[in-house]
């Protein structure tokens, strides 16, 4: 018997793989993080190019290889990846210094996270890719794609496409890499390694939940099944025209496309209209029942094999015989739950139907789609009532909630100013670390530079400020403070110097140097020998009494006491140069006006 060829071991072909990229990626890491932003800018501007010049081909690609969603609505996907995303991230300062808080006297210095473990769905394959590829270029991140083994071969074309443009712009070879071999083990292992610093996964539940026990930092994705409220003010053609057009695109293959039709009793009959009127089916009990038999599988999942295909392809495969031109297959539900399969995030152009009595018949109606399988991720309300839209703002339990927009397409900020992205979290109600869209900034470390803005609160200071002020005091030689009797002959001899006698002045005169200690608060010294005579001085009082201010004359000394003296009596002080004036004096005589100067 002729022998039997060995069976290839993929599961040990894709570890290798994996090991071998996070080594090469590890090695461009160093080269990647010592640009400047300008060469960064110019490294993923050369890649969105030659991924939007490519968009057609990728998406035929996709389709060919998946057989999911269509070629039109990929090429909008792909071109939204590489033109949308790249000019909404092409401003943003990924390198050194990124912001100042001048008010707090911070500064704050971007860092890469490190290699990056980006995991692709094959129901956006080649879109997902660029947009993953360009944000992690932007955050000087080296990155290693695993794609799901049924887009191995339209991811790997991106990842080829876009690395040989970037290494041309200056990127550093391994930057971009994407596996070839792809199991599970195989991304495991990569999510695993010590050269990968965090993990970007968009995929299957169970996919993210590995992702989020690898050990690693890690942003992943919850499931969608956003249910689309229409309360009785909206605009229904228009809000029956976004739903269709956001369950339709790509063939409901986006997580945040609308699963549910929630709509108020009032308008319910008008609404139901408008649907058939542009191209929904309404289901009866049986056709219900075949289609839930046909596309939700015993695990409460969307069938695979109907996953991203066309409304007439899924009436096919469920014996419905729907009308030509059929965009949408529409299931009436009276609940949510595992009795009701249709209620589950489909994942094509099917919806289920509720009618409810009022706004917030429609608010409870819509938490409940949501906890079935969409917490945290989007839902859409259709109104002109902007006290309910509030209402629903605060009370969802979904981080987007798009407003008369289709969920599909505001979600990911191609219809709305929310961040331009392909990775929505979910936040706590989804079980990730994050509820925002994911952009470059969520793949930057931020070191700061703080200054001190308060004194350090120290022991020392604490007991200083505790203790009493200390009360100025002079005392006797000996005790260890000023001897006030040496002071009053040291202002005596100051004031003698310049021809002011350290006699008692005349009445209201210039004090003596114990008259102006005692002012002072220090007690009297001993009466000293009186010093050497000297003429009487020419005070600010006495120049006032002896002659008029008109003679011009300056006084030799004014104190505070002089100019209150001043004020009182209703008389002016003349001053020179050469006057002595004590601090106090000088401000209460400028408020005052009181001198005149010589």
């Amino acid at each position: 018997m002729a022998d039997r060829a060995p069976r290839k071991d993929t599961d040990l072909d894709s570890i290798r793989d994996a090991r071998t990229l996070a080594r090469r990626a590890r090695a461009a890491q160093a080269r990647l993080a010592a640009l400047t932003q300008e060469q960064v800018d110019r490294i993923v501007a050369a890649a969105a190019d030659a991924a939007a010049a490519q968009a057609g081909p990728f998406a035929r690609m996709a389709v060919e290889e998946t057989g999911y969603g269509n070629e039109a609505d990929k090429i909008r996907k792909n071109l939204f990846a590489a033109e949308t995303i790249h000019r909404f991230i092409q401003p943003m300062r990924t390198v050194g210094i990124i912001g100042r808080i001048e008010a707090r006297r911070v500064v704050e210095i971007a860092e890469p996270f490190g290699v990056v473990a980006a995991v692709v769905p094959s129901t956006n394959p080649t879109s997902t890719a660029i947009y993953k590829i360009l944000v992690c270029l932007k955050a000087r991140c080296a990155v290693v794609l695993s794609p799901h083994p049924a887009a191995v071969r339209s991811v790997r074309r991106v990842a080829e496409v876009m690395a040989a443009a970037a290494v041309e712009a200056g990127a550093p070879e391994g930057a971009v890499t994407c596996m070839t071999t792809v199991t599970l083990e195989g991304t495991q292992e990569l999510m695993r390694r010590r050269e990968v610093a965090l993990i970007l996964a968009t995929g299957g539940l169970g996919l993210v939940r590995a992702a989020y026990s690898a050990g690693k930092p890690a942003y992943g994705v919850g499931p969608g099944n956003a249910p689309a409220y229409i309360e009785r003010t909206a605009d229904l053609p228009k809000a029956v025209a976004d739903i269709i057009t956001g369950k339709t695109f790509d063939n409901g293959l986006l997580c945040s496309s609308e699963n549910a039709v929630v709509v108020d009793e009032a308008v319910a009959g008008e609404a139901r209209r408008e649907f058939e009127r542009q191209g929904a089916c309404f289901l009866n009990a049986g056709e219900a029942d075949r289609l839930a038999a046909a596309l939700v599988t015993a695990d409460r999942l969307p069938s695979p094999e109907l996953v991203g295909r066309t409304a007439a392809e899924i009436a096919a495969r469920a014996a419905i015989d729907a009308p030509s031109g059929t965009r949408v297959l529409i299931a009436p539900l009276e609940g949510v739950g595992p009795d009701h399969p249709l209620s589950i995030e489909k994942l094509c152009p099917v919806l289920s139907f509720y009618v409810v009595a009022d706004w917030r018949a429609g608010c409870e109606r819509c938490m409940e789609i949501l906890r079935y399988g969409g917490m945290g991720h989007t839902m859409a309300i259709h109104s002109q009532d902007e006290q309910i839209i509030l209402e629903f703002g605060l009370r969802k339990p979904a981080f987007r909630i798009v407003v008369n927009t289709p969920t599909t397409l505001g979600s990911i900020g191609m219809t709305t100013g929310l961040d331009p992205s392909m990775t929505l979290g979910c936040g706590g109600h989804g079980g990730n670390i994050t509820s925002d869209n994911i952009t470059p900034r969520h793949l930057l470390n931020v070191k700061r530079l703080a200054w001190e803005v308060r004194p350090a609160d120290r022991p020392d200071r604490r007991r200083a400020a505790a203790a009493p002020p200390p009360r100025p005091t002079a005392t006797r030689p000996g005790g260890g403070g000023l001897d006030p009797e040496l002071l009053a002959r040291r202002i005596d001899t100051f004031l003698a110097r310049r021809g002011v006698s350290a006699a008692s002045p005349p009445a209201g005169g210039a004090p003596t140097a114990p008259a102006r200690l005692a002012r002072a608060g220090a007690p009297s010294p001993d009466p000293a020998p009186a010093a050497p005579s000297a003429p009487p001085p020419a005070s600010a009082a006495s120049a006032e009494t002896a002659e008029p201010v008109d003679s011009h004359k300056p006084v030799d000394f004014v104190c505070e006491d002089d100019v209150r003296q001043a004020v009182e009596a209703g008389r002016r002080i003349v001053v020179n140069d050469r006057t002595i004036i004590t601090p106090a004096a000088r401000d209460l005589a400028e408020r005052r006006r009181i001198f005149v100067r010589s």
